[in-house]
């Protein structure tokens, strides 16, 4: 990140707690980076700055240009946001390897005008919450991921009081979008492994040298093999034990990564059901 002047509306990621300003995934973010949790670094920008910088009011651009050229994951976190009664998961536009102060922008105004999809808003009336949302948006630098997923701390089906991950090779938007189908592992709540189904994981999503998101073929030796082993479970199971001790419930929907043997978390949310 650039140490050199920063604009006051340009928020450290660590230092947007307030919910009702940046949103329900910049708040958690900012919560988890404060406790010391293994959350790679970005900014904030609070609804106010968003819609000013969507309907002129605001030269965005001027805004970011004190940022590094990226990559960025330019992500949605509108006031209700991943909260325990909606979480929006893939409701709202993320965009992935951002570069440069103009891409960011655009990237900014696109994650604020797919609060305007029709699946967005009829989300939106089904949870009775406001047809005019509040969309912060959340500046966080890309992690190169080797592996990564998701992990519900209580299994988002059953119900039962056990780990489920599902992971597969690179970006864990292959995960998310449902490009691949991923490994399942299973863990016991005490980080026992209970079992793993090895998925179909025969493309991947990787940073490319300039930072852009590109979709690659996996080696044939790869694609029915384990992304993950005990060691890296373990890691995760012992992430969910230091989200259980920060957030103070035992509900969680974590997205991951792994860059070697080192673990990122992306996001998080609580387990809802809608």
């Amino acid at each position: 990140m650039n140490v050199g002047v920063r604009p006051a509306s340009l928020t450290p990621l660590e230092d947007a707690a307030d919910e009702a300003a940046f949103g329900g995934k910049a708040a958690q973010l900012a919560a988890a980076l404060t406790a010391g949790l293994p959350v790679p670094g970005g900014f904030a920008l609070d609804w106010e700055v968003v819609r000013g910088g969507t309907t002129g009011q605001l030269d965005l651009c001027d805004l970011v240009s004190v940022l590094t050229p990226g990559p960025w994951a330019v992500r949605s976190s509108a006031v209700g946001e991943d909260s325990e009664s909606a979480s929006f998961a893939g409701t709202h536009l993320s965009v992935l390897g951002v570069t440069g102060a103009a891409e960011v922008v655009d990237a900014v105004r696109r994650v604020h005008g797919s609060a305007a999809d029709p699946s967005a808003i009829a989300y939106r009336e089904q949870h009775g919450l406001d047809s005019a949302p509040r969309m912060a948006v959340v500046l966080q630098e890309m992690v190169a991921s080797e592996v990564a997923g998701v992990l519900f701390t209580r299994h988002p089906v059953t119900g039962a009081r056990e780990r489920l991950v599902e992971a597969s090779w690179g970006l864990g938007e292959i995960v998310v979008s449902g490009q691949v189908t991923p490994d399942q592992y299973r863990i016991a709540s005490d980080g026992t492994p209970l079992g793993c189904t090895v998925g179909e994981k025969d493309v991947a999503l990787r940073l490319g040298p300039d930072g852009s998101v590109v979709e690659h073929q996996v080696d044939p030796r790869l694609v029915e093999a384990r992304c993950l082993d005990d060691a890296r479970l373990q890691a995760l199971h012992e992430l969910a034990e230091a989200c259980d001790e920060v957030f103070g419930v035992p509900d969680h929907d974590i997205e991951f990564a792994f860059t070697r043997e080192r673990l990122f978390l992306l996001q998080r949310r609580p387990i809802t059901h809608g």
